[in-house]
């Protein structure tokens, strides 16, 4: 139940297209002069090193930052967060989700951080130690009920989960909605494998089907290595900052010359 550890997949192709919309969507929040509220329900170590010896066993960020590193412009809020961490942490240093929150978000805003994976909290705790966020030893989504709606009101919440637990795919629907009912306001992302196995179809199409104004979005990308059953990343996100759509389709044109 607790065995994900990001780390193996940490800077992969899934990850450019998941940090890269955030990274995009936090900066669009803050050009607003008033607080907001970031929660996350499955936070990880928030800091990674892909020299280490797991992040080199799966050649997953070699195939994935690596070459699109140059996909975006300079003053693209990413590559800011990424330039900064590299700066800072050193040439191997990659960023998880918590850790581009941190940099784009400002002292006024308030940043709440679950996870329940004993040493990976540790390591986020560490991490996040100088920002100030509160990171909670605790299942993401008792947290996320907890504090839903959070104060501030406005801000966004993003969901990751490792669906390494086969009911995910049957309880996140449920989660959302009852999500959605206490924070009508905010901005819910939801990360999500594309699968060969197609478990994410029924998820999806429950999600669609109850959330039209919703933002879906999709890539694709070749196996990380033969018979690895992940060939795309999604991003369904309710209320959708404006402009979204466009940065999604633009994101979406990398991703279509890699096929």
């Amino acid at each position: 139940m607790l065995s994900y550890q990001h780390i193996y997949h940490a800077g992969n192709l899934a990850d450019v297209h998941k940090h890269s919309l955030l990274a995009w969507m936090l900066s669009y929040l803050t050009r607003k002069d008033k607080p907001l509220t970031y929660l996350e329900t499955h936070a990880g170590r928030a800091l990674y090193d892909l020299g280490a010896e797991e992040a080199l066993k799966t050649g997953e960020a070699a195939a994935g930052i690596a070459q699109a590193r140059g996909w975006f412009k300079a003053d693209h809020p990413y590559s800011k967060v990424l330039d900064r961490v590299v700066a800072e942490d050193g040439p191997q240093a990659y960023p998880g989700s918590p850790l581009i929150a941190s940099h784009l978000l400002r002292p006024t805003d308030t940043i709440h951080l679950a996870e329940l994976h004993p040493r990976e909290h540790s390591a986020l705790e560490l991490a996040m130690s100088p920002t100030g966020a509160k990171c909670h030893l605790r299942d993401g989504f008792e947290t996320a009920f907890a504090l839903c709606p959070p104060t501030p009101r406005r801000g966004m919440l993003l969901i990751d989960p490792s669906y390494e637990i086969k009911t995910d795919y049957d309880d996140i629907f449920r989660h959302i909605a009852k999500l959605h009912r206490a924070w009508n306001v905010g901005i819910i992302a939801l990360w999500y494998p594309i699968l060969t196995s197609g478990s994410h179809g029924p998820m999806l199409n429950a999600l669609s089907g109850q959330f039209k104004d919703a933002l879906r979005h999709e890539v694709r990308f070749p196996p990380a290595r033969p018979g690895h059953g992940m060939v795309g990343s999604g991003m369904f996100v309710l209320n959708p900052p404006y402009g979204l759509a466009d940065e999604a389709r633009r994101l979406a044109a990398r991703y279509a010359k890699l096929r």
